[in-house]
């Protein structure tokens, strides 16, 4: 068994080259071993988001709290709140975050594949974030 203590784990920023907006970033842990799966809490002010982008194995979000968006290509806009659970399966193209006048918070956990878990590609552009209203 091992147990690791928060302090151990510092929030960080979410990167301008994969966020729009504010953004923390929670590692709650990484692959060890044999393992693949890593997860983090990450919490998006009012507004926030994520670049486009995909993820070898997948990804799994789980809102904890607050009110988000989520987006797959060329899907709709969908809102999702604490409670909900999303999988985007294996490389599927998609954005997520918070509404523009509520922050949200989620789990995010996914698999790397030979040392990669995401692939960031362009930022969401305020015209195709806008189209949630």
């Amino acid at each position: 068994m091992d147990i690791t203590t928060d302090p151990s784990r510092p929030s960080v920023e979410g990167p301008e080259d994969w966020f729009t907006g504010d953004v923390r970033i929670d590692p709650l842990f990484n692959p060890e071993g044999d393992a693949r799966a890593a997860a983090s809490s990450v919490t998006f002010e009012p507004g926030a988001r994520t670049a486009w982008h995909t993820h070898p194995l997948g990804q799994r979000l789980v809102i904890t709290s607050g009110c988000g968006l989520v987006q797959r290509e060329d899907g709709p806009i969908e809102a999702v709140r604490a409670g909900d659970v999303v999988w985007f399966p294996p490389g599927e193209r998609h954005w997520h975050g918070a509404r523009p006048e509520k922050a949200m918070s989620h789990l995010a956990i996914q698999e790397q594949l030979d040392g990669e878990a995401v692939t960031w590609l362009e930022q969401v552009t305020d015209e195709e974030y806008e189209g949630a209203d």
